[in-house]
């Protein structure tokens, strides 16, 4: 882990980073960057997106057969807070890139899902609403309950009108995107039916529970060791914001007195971490060290090459990228028969691409958006 000064200003510590070229999509005026930039999303807001992801029986095939997370957990979590982190924090122009790459990443998690008997495809539209509500969703909860509080009304309005900007860059017709709380509340209850909790979706979440996902493979052992007490610590909270029903699927029993104990010292080491650029910023090397250059210009304030910003279908239109859902129709094709005609694994060449846009595959390597 790169080693950050405990001491200097914040000047001094964005000699350390790049400027971006322009502000991306939202800006230092919007509520993303103020919610998004918080350190409750580092752990909380994100571990609680991805285990409530698996009660998607279609997702959780997608990610147990492709095995990913299970080997390569750290490099799984820092190419995903990566590219979270682009999505909110990025340039336009690198992060369009990423998002068209990361199409052609999914076309390859295609399969037969074993719970419903039906067809699994991460490009489908549907497939990528659920994953974008649930990290939306989860980043704001965490950050209400955890962090300063709840947002006013009209920057609640406008973090659900980001959120539907933002899903210009997934699989997502925007205008299925839910525009307030109670229309999100609408859509996870509609949701309910669709949902499950196998075996492998439960050892999922219970694997991703434990958080060591999120710590380094070669940290020593008494490092390691040390952030035991705070891993078990958040593991509680972020069960403590599931509602009754997923912690039934997910055979968790934790009752509301413990809910009750881990919210205070959650909510106080959250204010440490929000009150010390230092120790966020070391927090997120150790973490996710392939999304630090992305989201650092943006929590030091450091002004882009160009101030503006653009939506992501001006960005498509401007760099040349197709809408998502009309991106890459013959890989897309190709990877379809591969799996379902002809019986063989899909081939990796959009996973292999994504590695100078997302992060590296193998541990311990640098990123280059």
């Amino acid at each position: 882990m790169p080693r950050l000064p405990l001491i200097g200003s914040r000047a001094r510590l964005a000699e350390r980073y790049e400027p971006h070229a322009d502000y991306g999509f939202f800006g230092p005026d919007s509520v993303t960057w103020k919610v998004w930039g918080h350190p409750t999303s580092y752990i909380l807001g994100f571990a609680r997106s991805v285990t409530i992801e698996h009660f998607d029986p279609n997702l959780a095939a997608a990610v147990v057969q492709s095995g990913g997370v299970k080997y390569r957990p750290h490099t799984r979590y820092g190419r995903t807070m990566r590219y979270f982190g682009m999505v909110a924090f990025g340039a336009t122009e690198p992060t369009a890139k990423a998002a068209d790459v990361l199409v052609k990443v999914h076309s390859k998690a295609i399969g037969h899902d074993p719970v419903t008997g039906g067809e699994y495809d991460a490009n489908r539209p549907s497939s990528q609403l659920w994953i974008h509500m649930t990290a939306w969703h989860s980043i704001l909860l965490c950050y209400e309950t955890f962090g300063p509080g709840r947002l006013s009304a009209e920057e609640e309005t406008q973090f659900w009108a980001e959120c539907a900007r933002a899903a210009e860059l997934q699989t997502i017709d925007p205008a299925t995107v839910p525009r307030s709380r109670e229309e999100v509340r609408a859509y996870f209850e509609e949701w309910r039916p669709h949902l499950a909790a196998s075996e492998a979706a439960q050892d999922m979440i219970d694997f991703i529970l434990g958080l060591k996902v999120a710590l380094p493979p070669d940290l020593p052992a008494l490092q390691s060791l040390a952030f035991t007490p705070v891993t078990a610590l958040m593991r509680r909270a972020i069960i403590s914001t599931y509602p009754r029903y997923m912690r039934q699927m997910a055979g968790l029993s934790q009752g509301p007195i413990v809910d009750a104990l881990v919210r205070p010292p959650t909510k106080l080491l959250h204010q440490v971490l929000a009150s010390n650029l230092h120790l966020r910023l070391a927090l997120m090397h150790l973490l996710a060290p392939q999304a630090v250059d992305v989201a650092a210009p943006a929590i030091l304030g450091m002004p882009p090459l160009n101030p503006i910003t653009m939506t992501p279908r001006e960005a498509q239109a401007r760099y040349g990228f197709e809408v998502p859902d009309h991106a890459h129709p013959d890989l897309r094709a190709k990877q379809r028969r591969r799996v379902f005609d002809d019986g063989v694994a899909p081939s990796d060449e959009g996973l292999v691409e994504s590695q100078q846009h997302i992060g590296p595959l193998a541990p311990r390597e640098t990123a280059s958006a």
